[in-house]
Formats: structure tokens, C-alpha cells, sequence
């Protein structure tokens, strides 16, 4: 029988290096890389994994990872769209650059790479790796919110406007321990350093990443939620993982006012009011 066919980008670390483990099993998968050290790395986890380098920032890279992937299939039965970053701040000085870069990584590279590959998606699935972030406004991660809904919204539209041709999937996890939250804080070092009307903010924020990072759910959460997600012939367009990302979800709902005063509440609980 012949094997299913993957791409996963964000593979080096994380939801997209476990799912790269998990579905080389008894799969074909081709897993995204933009550091050229984890080349040789991806190679090791299986002769199912064939490595390809795209870098979300750069749309002459995207297109040419398209290029060397549809060189070597005709079809793609799974698109998991894992890579992202954090942009973290005070929108009161957030450079223009970072919102932009922000976008570029989360949104605009996902959906770009998805328009190159659609006539190899043709009746599959394509699984967005969202974020409960994308169900509010978090104060001081205002970028990354903003990018996952955006996400969300853009692919959702993609599968109605191609009248279903892909089944588009949005999993929002909660928080889950993978180097995100350690790679989030060095990517923000200026905004943590240099926010001087915000460094009480920044230093909390700094320090809840690494807690998030040690006290996550377990990446394997999100895994096993995908390879059901995967079997399923008609699964649901959103799924949550963690009940924080269910009280996300179950707050969304509320009026926008009450919104914002529950977290003017949760920064007083936090001493940063």
C-alpha cells in the first residue's frame, strides 16, 4: 500500500518536531526546517522524513519549498501548519516591524504556502496550529492574538470560497511546554529590557513563560488530538486543548466590556495595577 503523504512545517522543535515523530511512523513526511543545523537531525528520525527548508519570512523561500515538494509527490493528504513565534510588547511602543514580522510568520506565510500546495490538497485536510490566544485580547501579546485569529478567519474563508475543497481544521491548544515560551523571551529581549514604563509587565511576562514552559500540558496532548483529528472523515472546523483553552473559549462569548474588565481584574490579582 502506498504511504500517506504529510508536510509539516515547524518541525525542528516543539508540536511540529513531535508530530514529525509521531506520523513517521507509517507515513511519508515531509518536515520544514529554516535553521540548516536540523537537517541532518529530521533525517535521523526516520527514512520516512525527507527535510525541506522554508523560511516563513521570506516568500521566494515558501514558494520554493512548494516547488521541491510537489517535484517529489502528486499528493498531500495532510498539511499541518505548526510553525509560529511570539511578538510580545506594549502596544503603546510596539514597532510596526515586530506586528509585521508577527504576521509574516503565523499568517501570511501559512496561507501563501497552503495556495502553493492546493493542487496537491485537493480532498484533504489542512490542521492550523492556532492558539487559545486567538478567543481574546491577552494584554502584552496583543500580536500573537491577533495573528492566530487572523489565521483562523483567512483559512476558514479558503475552505468555503474553494467550495470545500480542503477540509480546513483550527486547533487551539492552551499552554503547552515546547521551547515556544524560552524562544519567545529571547526574540523579545528589547521589548523586556527596554520597556521602562511597562518593566514590571515585561518581567512578569518573561517569568510566566518559563513557568508555562516547565508546567504545560505535555506536547502528546496535542498530538493524539491531531492523529484523531486525522482519522475523522468529517472532523469539527475547531478543537481546544486544555481546559484553559476552554475557559478561552467560553469567555469569548462574553460582551466585549466585560472582556476587558476581567483582565484589568487578573492584572490587579497579578500586583500589576
Amino acid at each position: 500500500m502506498k504511504k500517506r503523504v504529510i508536510v509539516i512545517t515547524g518541525s525542528t522543535s516543539g508540536i511540529g518536531r513531535a508530530l514529525t515523530e509521531a506520523f513517521a511512523e507509517d507515513c511519508i513526511v515531509f518536515a520544514g526546517y529554516r535553521n540548516p543545523d536540523y537537517e541532518i537531525p529530521l533525517k535521523k528520525i526516520s527514512a520516512n522524513v525527507i527535510p525541506f527548508f522554508i523560511d516563513m519570512e521570506k516568500t521566494s523561500l515558501i514558494d520554493g519549498a512548494s516547488v521541491f515538494i510537489k517535484r517529489q509527490t502528486e499528493k498531500v493528504d495532510l498539511l499541518i501548519n505548526a510553525a509560529g513565534c511570539v511578538m510580545a510588547g506594549p502596544m503603546e511602543t510596539m514597532p510596526i516591524s515586530k506586528l509585521r514580522k508577527q504576521f509574516e510568520v503565523n499568517t501570511f506565510s501559512h496561507l501563501r504556502f497552503t495556495q502553493k500546495l492546493m493542487p496537491l490538497l485537493i480532498g484533504s485536510k489542512v490542521i492550523n496550529i492556532s492558539s487559545m490566544a486567538s478567543f481574546g485580547i491577552f494584554p502584552f501579546i496583543a500580536p500573537y492574538c491577533a495573528s492566530k485569529r487572523a489565521l483562523d478567519i483567512l483559512f476558514n474563508a479558503l475552505e468555503i470560497e474553494s467550495n470545500h475543497k480542503i477540509k480546513v481544521v483550527s486547533v487551539k491548544p492552551g499552554v503547552i511546554a515546547t521551547p515556544l515560551w524560552s524562544k519567545s523571551i529571547e526574540i523579545n529581549k528589547d521589548s523586556i529590557e527596554n520597556s521602562n514604563s511597562y518593566k514590571n509587565e515585561m518581567i512578569f511576562m518573561a517569568q510566566n513563560a518559563m513557568k508555562n514552559e516547565r508546567c504545560g500540558l505535555p506536547v502528546s496532548k496535542v498530538v493524539d488530538l491531531i492523529k484523531k483529528i486525522d482519522s475523522l472523515e468529517n472532523p469539527k472546523p475547531s478543537y481546544v486543548v486544555g481546559m484553559d483553552a476552554r475557559l478561552g473559549e467560553m469567555a469569548s462569548h462574553l460582551p466585549l466590556c466585560l472582556i476587558n474588565k476581567l483582565m484589568d481584574y487578573g492584572l490587579k490579582l497579578k500586583g500589576l495595577r
